[in-house]
């Protein structure tokens, strides 16, 4: 299996838990029990869905402004779940490109959305990577990741 795969898995669980959101521990032991992932997928899927579940009023509060002619309570759970998702990965996730978390998110909306949506996914997350936090955000991880190897020669 791929990243890609399981980031599609991740995208399914937690769109499955935005219609049913009890007990977590049991619907994520049944949905891998029907999806079969690798262990190595199913790591990559884990830090995903409990990345987002962890800062999803953050990612929330980050895509609402760049919301227009919606409200993030109006939006349809299908399209927020996907901004989350490439989300958490372009702020949080500095070994994904922003453009692969980007055009991942916009194949997931082809998918799973309408052409709309997909349109307006790819705006909203086009328009957070020119902001240019995210490259910001890689070089300070990376300024910290050399610091921490610095003082461990």
């Amino acid at each position: 299996m791929s990243r890609k795969l399981a980031r599609e898995r991740a995208f399914m669980f937690l769109y499955s838990l935005e219609i049913q959101a009890e007990d977590y521990a049991l619907q994520r032991r049944l949905f891998l029990d029907e999806w079969q992932l690798s262990k190595m997928d199913t790591d990559f899927f884990d830090l995903i869905v409990t990345g987002v579940l962890r800062h999803k009023d953050e990612l929330d509060l980050d895509i609402e402004p760049r919301l227009v002619g919606w409200v993030i309570s109006r939006l349809p759970r299908i399209d927020l779940t996907i901004l989350r998702l490439a989300l958490f990965e372009m702020k949080y996730m500095p070994d994904i490109p922003v453009s692969v978390s980007i055009s991942e998110a916009v194949i997931l909306a082809r998918k799973y959305s309408d052409e709309k949506s997909r349109s307006y996914i790819n705006a909203v997350l086009g328009g957070l990577e020119k902001e240019g936090a995210f490259s910001d955000l890689k070089i300070n991880l990376t300024a910290t990741e050399e610091k921490d190897t610095d003082g461990d020669s």
